[in-house]
């Protein structure tokens, strides 16, 4: 490795222990980043992140599993001209964070030149306030004892509701979450995060021997918005229990509702194919598709950072430019990419605030909280108005073409005629190209919000579905 001179005979970092506390995690990526500077970097970033977690889970009224992980790293990105490094580290001695320095100013002088390459504009990095007005942590405690009962009485309303049920697993637990953002042109961000948990998922077994399993998961910042541990059981248990009897179908061509949880997965491949990197590398089947209309004219798609406890609201993005409520489709028109720093400079935008990433590795891109609006029709009057058809409930082992939109998934659900569900089904292959689907789909009524990327079922009026 090519050895940098620095001018640390004498150690430039103040002795810390593994855990950093309050000011000391900002007092360190200050320190780092100086550091990097008078070892050779034109600019450097730091970032420090803390987590700690429990769960437990259980299975058949016994504790199975039982995690708790407590981490703090501290990772630096160096930019020496047009090249670039980063390196992180979980251990903060002197002498550990005089090496990352030299390493990771080491690795940037010989990478490869990369012209978008840099910190974020000045312009675009968040000015506001500090603080949680996100509301996004929550400060209650949870003990192993507290999780381990949540997860019992989850698995114990989920068995209860039928002879044929037993448990495939049910757990509970909390997250806690510091991080903290410092960089060489004068940004400095910081947030603390709660993430509460828990879930129930059950196997069911008919006369013939024939098993089917689902369930049913939460997730929300604040331990009060979590359902009951009974009701997440009662859910999975439901679900269960109507998967039982599943058959196969001919294979043929029909109207799909796809059910909200499978939903999220159709917009999700939206996302992934505005994605600045894909677009600029010209991977995505959108790519020539800026401004034009996607979807249908009634259809709108928020990305929102801003929302209270949402489970991926923040102020500013992981290089600390401001995020801001966008329409992503807006009556139908494809209105923006999801874009960071290097994939804006390369398609010769500026960033939206969508950068995302590890310690270890430059930013990608991910969206906030994204949200399909609702159409005004239910469920089953979707149903009525098909008159028959699959309602798709899971997908497994998607395949597309990110040059055509060529898509296909296994899917399970329900058969339904005349409006209604008439047995559920599985084995089942459905496919169509997604820029058809996007334009084609209907966003249903039943919209709740629960994650960071939340919609209604959608009816797509007819696609192809392999079978038997």
């Amino acid at each position: 490795m090519t050895q940098v001179q620095t001018d640390m005979s004498e150690s430039s970092f103040e002795p810390s222990a593994r855990g950093v506390q309050g000011q000391d995690m900002a007092d360190l990526t200050a320190q780092v980043i100086e550091a990097a500077l008078r070892a050779g970097a034109d600019a450097a970033e730091a970032v420090f992140a803390e987590s700690r977690s429990l769960s437990i889970g259980v299975r058949k009224g016994a504790v199975e599993t039982i995690e708790s992980d407590e981490t703090s790293d501290l990772g630096l990105r160096v930019f020496v001209g047009q090249k670039q490094a980063v390196v992180s580290v979980s251990e903060f001695s002197p002498r550990t964070l005089e090496r990352l320095v030299e390493r990771c100013v080491a690795m940037a002088r010989i990478a490869p030149d990369d012209a978008y390459a840099g910190l974020a504009d000045k312009a675009l990095l968040y000015k506001g306030p500090a603080g949680d007005g996100l509301d996004i942590f929550d400060p209650t405690e949870l003990n192993a004892e507290t999780l381990k009962a949540r997860a019992l009485a989850a698995e114990a309303a989920g068995v209860a509701c039928g002879s044929a049920l037993q448990s495939d697993s049910a757990s509970a637990g909390r997250v806690r979450t510091r991080w903290l953002m410092q960089t060489s042109d004068g940004f400095s961000g910081t947030q603390a995060s709660s993430l509460f948990f828990q879930s129930a998922r059950l196997i069911a077994t008919d006369a013939n021997g024939s098993m089917e399993r689902d369930g049913e998961g939460r997730s929300t910042r604040y331990y009060s918005d979590l359902p009951t541990p009974e009701a997440t059981g009662r859910v999975a248990a439901e679900r269960t229990l109507k998967a039982l009897g599943a058959r196969k179908i001919d294979s043929q061509k029909a109207p799909v509702i796809f059910e909200a949880r499978a939903a999220r997965s159709i917009i999700g491949l939206f996302l992934g194919a505005i994605s600045g990197p894909s677009v600029a590398r010209g991977s995505s089947y959108l790519k020539d598709h800026l401004g034009q209309a996607v979807f249908g004219p009634q259809i709108n798609l928020i990305d929102d950072p801003l929302r209270r406890r949402g489970l991926g609201s923040g102020y500013y993005d992981d290089e600390g430019v401001e995020a801001s409520v966008r329409p992503l489709i807006r009556d139908g028109v494809l209105t923006t990419w999801l874009l960071n720093t290097a994939s804006a400079r390369q398609l010769g935008m500026v960033s939206t605030g969508h950068a995302s990433r590890s310690l270890a590795n430059p930013a990608g891109v991910s969206a906030h909280n994204v949200v399909l609006e609702a159409g005004t029709r239910s469920l089953t009057e979707a149903q009525a108005a098909a008159g028959r058809g699959v309602m798709i409930t899971s997908m497994f082992g998607p395949s597309v073409n990110g040059d055509t939109g060529d898509w296909s998934a296994g899917a399970s659900g329900f058969w339904f005629e005349n409006g209604e569900i008439q047995y559920p089904v599985n084995e089942l292959t459905v496919a169509g190209n997604l820029k058809d689907i996007f334009r084609r789909l209907e966003p249903l009524n039943d919209l709740e919000i629960r994650g960071t990327l939340d919609t209604p079922s959608i009816l797509v009026d007819g696609l192809s579905l392999g079978g038997k």
